[in-house]
């Protein structure tokens, strides 16, 4: 979900009621577009984070602080002296916009009480942080805008401060239900654009959640509706307007297969097929969130080199696969040539010399066969030429049989790798990759310490509701330990069928697991494979004991040829415990 304007509602209304009353101990100003608050209230000292990032600006309370710099910048310097010791009065957000001011009380120099307000405008590119004067003046800001930069509006000290209009959009918290549709059916574009365009503080997330609260296809225009279903659309509206303006917020991260794919400050209607994990407050959520997405961003950051490194030993691999196959599709001559020279030793006597071709009898089948021919070269000089080409094509082909085997082997290793990538999350899991890729002559010998890294790495673990130990292998050095190491020949063994991915186990050893253990096992060894995003995956499962690895095989790579299958939607099971 956007930082729209219902989660700064929320935020808002969150702040207010933690910090109001609270006086401000500290101010540091960690990074050059974010502030970090000190504030002491009757419940204990309050850590605020405000960032005004143009890529990613955010505001949460928070239980982390962050190193500040030895010299403060000057707009920090502004803050100390103006509001440093102030108490807060209120912390409100104008309208539905994506804005939060801060309005704190402090002693002048005179020894007056004044107030001021710091400004938080959560506007992508255009977000800032703003102190104002108690006549809107603006004394400073994190970010100043010259005309140069804006010709809406100039921050600068000294410039009135005010909001500015680039858009005309009505507030929906004083727009009637009655007012809503001549808005959204004047808009000749989908429902959900419409109310976009129309209404400030709603992002695409919320308009098409509106549209699914009333049940409504948000691809349509709204003109389309019937007039019961702009009625519906309409007591939608009324009921979510109703919720902001109550502060009735529950704010909840939306998984959907172990990952987050959004946040809402409400239950969620369009995203009712993904698991919501209620949190405890806005900036819980928030914080949990995008920690989530930072880790991803890191862990892919981190992954790189490894993905470039894979990709790009994968493509040459089926360069030089594809260029194999051509060269074996060209030695299908060889018995063509084999047969003109046994044709030509047996016929070739009538050769008078100087002829482009000659027409003998196929002694095989007894048809008539034009065998091309050199005319500068007798019979049987052309009858050696084509047993030399013959000899030629055959030992090509008998060194393709092995070296196709060998590249096709090398690209499901490299695939196999590749997926072992995604699935990384940690420096250890890295470390035994990349340990692989030196093993195998893809890059460079790992020096003595990745080689003892090698084995830091441990797969995953879980406990089923039965009591079943279950462990799913990361990469495929985790496989094979896994497999040989931790598995005994009763255990179950599961994998996603014809695709890389994870051995699962679950050690069973005589007892008989319960169907949903054995659906979750399968469940995890599609999650953690290649085929991770499709809706069903096939997963072959059978005893440890019916798994071989072939001679000289690679690591993680087994036959097997006594198994089970099963469909399944590729995900974890709530009811798997993990172990750590």
């Amino acid at each position: 979900m956007a930082f729209d304007g219902t989660v700064v509602a929320a935020i808002a209304a969150e702040l207010n009621r933690e910090l109001t009353g609270g006086r401000i101990a500290k101010i540091t100003q960690p990074e050059a577009d974010e502030l970090l608050l000190t504030v002491k209230t009757d419940r204990g000292q309050k850590l605020l984070f405000l960032s005004a990032s143009a890529s990613l600006p955010l505001v949460y309370l928070t239980d982390t602080g962050k190193p500040a710099p030895i010299t403060a910048p000057t707009f920090c310097m502004v803050l100390r002296k103006h509001i440093g010791g102030g108490r807060i009065l209120s912390v409100t957000q104008p309208g539905l916009e994506r804005i939060l001011r801060i309005r704190v009380e402090h002693l002048d120099e005179l020894g007056d009480y004044n107030e001021k307000s710091l400004i938080l405008e959560l506007m992508g590119k255009h977000s800032n942080l703003i102190f104002v004067d108690q006549n809107e003046t603006i004394v400073d800001s994190i970010k100043r805008v010259p005309p140069q930069m804006s010709s809406v509006r100039e921050v600068l000290p000294g410039r009135p401060y005010f909001i500015a209009q680039t858009a005309e959009k009505a507030d929906p918290l004083s727009l009637s239900s009655r007012d809503l549709l001549p808005l959204l059916t004047a808009q000749a574009m989908p429902a959900a654009q419409a109310v976009v365009k129309s209404i400030t503080g709603f992002s695409p997330f919320l308009a098409e959640e509106l549209l699914a609260r009333a049940g409504l296809d948000s691809s349509l225009p709204a003109a389309a509706f019937s007039e019961a279903e702009q009625a519906r659309l309409a007591g939608a509206f009324a009921a979510l307007t109703e919720d902001i303006r109550a502060g009735r917020f529950s704010p909840q991260i939306l998984m959907r297969k172990g990952q987050p794919v959004e946040f809402s400050v409400f239950a969620s209607t369009a995203y009712a097929a993904d698991e919501a994990v209620p949190c405890a407050s806005v900036s819980e959520m928030l914080q949990r969130y995008y920690a989530a997405r930072n880790a991803a961003a890191n862990i892919r950051q981190r992954s790189a080199d490894l993905r470039k490194l894979t990709d790009t030993a994968l493509e040459r691999c089926r360069k030089k696969y594809e260029l194999q196959k051509k060269q074996e599709k060209d030695t299908e001559k060889r018995d063509r040539y084999r047969l003109y020279g046994e044709l030509l030793q047996a016929f070739g006597y009538g050769h008078e010399g100087g002829e482009k071709q000659i027409t003998v009898t196929n002694y095989y089948d007894n048809t008539e066969l034009a065998v091309p021919l050199d005319p500068e070269l007798s019979a049987l000089e052309n009858a050696k030429k084509y047993f030399e080409r013959y000899q030629k094509l055959k030992r090509t082909h008998e060194a393709l049989s092995t070296l196709l085997v060998e590249t096709e082997n090398d690209l499901r290793h490299l695939e196999s790798i590749r997926d072992a990538i995604e699935r990384s999350v940690t420096e250890d899991d890295f470390a035994q990759i990349r340990a692989e890729l030196s093993d195998y002559g893809y890059v460079k010998k790992h020096s003595a310490a990745a080689k003892k890294k090698k084995s830091a790495a441990k797969p995953l673990h879980f406990v089923s509701e039965d009591g079943f130990h279950i462990y799913v292998g990361k990469n495929n050095y985790q496989n094979e330990a896994v497999t040989f190491g931790l598995a005994e020949g009763g255990d179950w063994w599961f994998h996603a069928k014809g695709a890389p991915g994870s051995h699962v186990i679950v050690k069973s050893g005589s007892a008989e697991p319960s169907d949903r253990t054995f659906e979750a096992a399968a469940a995890l060894a599609a999650f953690y494979s290649a085929l991770k995003d499709a809706p069903k995956a096939e997963v072959d499962y059978t005893k440890k004991k019916n798994i071989k690895k072939p001679a000289g095989g690679r690591p993680g790579f087994v036959i097997y040829h006594t198994n089970y299958s099963m469909s399944v939607a590729p995900g974890v099971d709530p009811g798997l415990k993990p172990v750590k």
